[in-house]
């Protein structure tokens, strides 16, 4: 049986061109060396190199053996070098599954993270939280990004992002308003929410705000994509609640954006992985890069 030593002391000869130099850079005794180049010869049954001159020269077949065997090392040493970059996080890919409405914080990792690891590809999911985290437990993905709250907190590590204000998105063809508004002031306006297809988060948020303020909220459609409630609302068929960086995030022409000033809670968002998986490297320096990039502010 051939080996990959074998093929490596071969290409070593012809491209040193003599046995002895060969040996010299292979740190190893010249007979020696010579006996494995026979021993190849024997098992394939050809004469690999010429020997009644000076200079050995390849035969037909130690043409062929010889770039075939330089590939075949070649791609040993490209494979090895990936499986160490890899388990140094420098290069892989890097899967990671984020709710819409948290896009803005994976934008502002994503850029200066590929800077760092230009070899690392990420690969993108997007869904709500109910979704994201059975991603985690299926393994599909290495991250989640979620807005908070989410079931079954405990089986994950957590990194909290920044909170942020919720705000008041209105119809700009609806009547002028100041750049503030009331939670009272929803009372009787048509609302578009957005509500998880399972769990409860945002919408749950919202309606208890309305109901903290004295009425029940006129809720007109209830949708789980923040940039389709966003284009609704353009349209002039209710007024929306989301967070500040959604809003920012997903520009939309034809809204009034509104800052909510009694609005008792902050739109909360973590990093999340399963506790019983083992991270990559490249997973543990992304999230590093989010607590130092988004950490303060």
């Amino acid at each position: 049986m051939i080996d990959l030593k074998q093929l490596k002391y071969f290409t070593t000869i012809v491209e040193e061109g003599q046995i002895t130099k060969a040996a010299k850079k292979l740190h190893i005794a010249q007979p020696p060396l010579s006996q494995q180049l026979k021993q190849l010869e024997e098992t394939l049954g050809v004469t690999l190199l010429e020997r009644s001159t000076k200079k050995l020269e390849l035969t037909e077949p130690g043409k062929v053996l010889y770039e075939r065997a330089k590939q075949l090392l070649q791609q040993l040493d490209d494979a090895l070098l990936e499986v160490r970059e890899i388990e140094e996080g420098a290069k892989g890919t890097l899967s990671i599954g984020c709710v819409k409405s948290c896009f803005y914080y994976l934008s502002e990792v994503m850029e200066p993270f590929h800077r760092s690891f230009p070899n690392i590809k990420f690969h993108l999911r997007e869904g709500d939280s109910f979704l994201i985290g059975e991603l985690l437990r299926e393994r599909i993905i290495d991250i989640g990004i979620v807005r908070l709250p989410i079931d079954d907190l405990r089986q994950y590590d957590i990194i909290s992002l920044p909170s942020e204000p919720y705000v008041a998105v209105l119809p700009a063809q609806w009547p002028a308003r100041g750049p503030h508004m009331h939670v009272r002031e929803f009372r009787g306006l048509p609302l578009l929410l957005l509500h998880r297809i399972h769990g409860k988060g945002q919408y749950e948020l919202v309606v208890h705000e309305c109901r903290r303020h004295g009425f029940e909220p006129k809720i007109v459609c209830e949708c789980p994509d923040a940039t389709v409630l966003l284009s609704l609302v353009a349209k002039g068929i209710g007024a929306t609640i989301l967070p500040q960086s959604t809003v920012s995030f997903f520009p939309v022409p034809g809204i009034r954006v509104c800052s909510l000033v009694d609005f008792s809670v902050q739109a909360e968002a973590a990093a999340i992985v399963d506790q019983s998986r083992h991270l990559s490297k490249s997973a543990r320096h992304f999230l590093s890069f989010l607590q130092h990039r988004l950490g303060g502010m």
